[in-house]
């Protein structure tokens, strides 16, 4: 890939894509930053680079068709943060049309930060159309993918525009890759991949090609249900993906063990915490968290490992009564400082900020990496490199010609 210089940015208006789809609670507060913090250090190198223009694209939650141009998944909550923690003013754009876009971007000062309307109200974005990455494209000199957390999609602002506007890698994107690089060069055995939360459609492909990766591969939160049902386990009302029910059956390797919860924390038909073997699990509950003698023997193997790879709870961490699986996770993983560690998923980081709030995640994680420890602004994209997965914008950046 091509590298970001001061020379490349200066007088040049920069299109830059994000990932500022961060958890907002009801009255507009952002609750977990993160993202928005790894991304700081290349928007003040733009602005000390003398950059024409930063204009930020970036998409929040899944939006329906019903949902577009409404308040449901605004990014305006966004732009308000940004101007407290950059202390300047952040243009919010909620036109429809690249002309009107362009005109408002063009009257600003120079310097001027503009933050545009969720990219995903327009249909072009999620068909990686060319048409609307042309169109995209009108508003910027240079194009910068700063958001490696969703390089593993397929989508018109992180693939289809790299064939319009010279493309470069930001300083996060550049920093993922090399720490990527760095642990898969670097792991030692024995290797653990840790594994929860609740989608499992882009993880059975990865937990596949880990099986001749890692030593071990322990699994939790609604993936393990999803892999329990397919087995023909009682879940009761648990949580599962019904289409992934055929894949999740040939599960299985010689070489890495697939170890899943043996005991849960479920809550029953009266709406009370109670502990369940696997075999006993009744109808009527509903598995929101691992059980203590699963929780210690994922700890134990957690002790030992010298290469730790965690995406996604084990559990509900939003209650405590089921976030004690987790948590016990969590310790395991910061008390090991022999293991080279990845964590990476915005649920994931956002665990730790829950459950262990002493911990300071660093905002330059790389940077500040001295315990062999790195924080990944990707969950799905993270796995998916490391398995050697293909990263659609990754390889349009690759592959960009102008």
């Amino acid at each position: 890939m091509k590298h970001l210089t001061p020379q490349i940015v200066k007088e040049k208006c920069v299109l830059m894509r994000v990932d500022f789809n961060v958890d907002i609670d009801q009255s507009g507060q952002i609750i977990d930053d993160f993202r928005i913090q790894r991304t700081l250090p290349t928007i003040k190198f733009l602005k000390e680079k003398s950059a024409e223009k930063i204009i930020l694209i970036s998409h929040l939650g899944q939006p329906k068709k019903n949902d577009f141009w409404t308040e449901k998944f605004t990014l305006k909550p966004i732009t308000d943060y940004l101007e407290k923690i950059l202390k300047e003013k952040i243009y919010f754009c909620s036109l429809k049309g690249f002309k009107e876009i362009k005109a408002a971007i063009d009257k600003s000062e120079k310097g001027a930060i503009w933050l545009l309307e969720n990219i995903r109200y327009h249909e072009g974005e999620n068909t990686n159309d060319e048409n609307f990455a042309k169109q995209l494209s009108q508003l910027g000199d240079i194009y910068i993918n700063e958001a490696f957390s969703v390089s593993h999609r397929q989508a018109a602002s992180l693939c289809a525009i790299t064939e319009f506007l010279p493309s470069y890698p930001g300083l996060l994107f550049q920093e993922e890759i090399e720490h990527l690089n760095k642990i898969i060069k670097n792991s030692e055995p024995p290797t653990v991949m840790i594994l929860g939360g609740a989608k499992m459609t882009d993880k059975i492909p990865v937990i596949e090609k880990f099986f001749n990766l890692v030593n071990f591969i322990l699994i939790g939160g609604a993936i393990a249900n999803t892999i329990l049902k397919s087995w023909n386990f009682e879940i009761g009302n648990s949580l599962f993906e019904e289409e992934m029910i055929e894949k999740a059956k040939n599960l299985g390797s010689d070489k890495a063990e697939l170890i899943l919860p043996g005991d849960f924390l479920v809550l029953t038909k009266k709406q009370q915490k109670n502990k369940r073997e696997l075999g006993k699990i009744e109808k009527e509950d509903t598995i929101l968290d691992i059980g203590p003698v699963a929780a210690s023997t994922f700890q134990r193997i957690i002790s030992q490992a010298r290469t730790i790879f965690w995406n996604g709870p084990m559990g509900r961490i939003e209650d405590e009564r089921f976030s004690e699986g987790t948590k016990i996770i969590i310790e395991a993983i910061l008390s090991n400082a022999k293991a080279r560690t990845l964590i990476g998923g915005g649920d994931t980081l956002m665990s730790i900020k829950l459950l262990k709030p002493e911990y300071r995640i660093p905002a330059c994680a790389g940077r500040q990496n001295t315990e062999n420890r790195f924080f990944s602004t990707g969950g799905g994209a993270m796995l998916k490199y490391l398995a050697g997965e293909n990263l659609p914008a990754l390889r349009a950046l690759e592959n960009s010609k102008l």
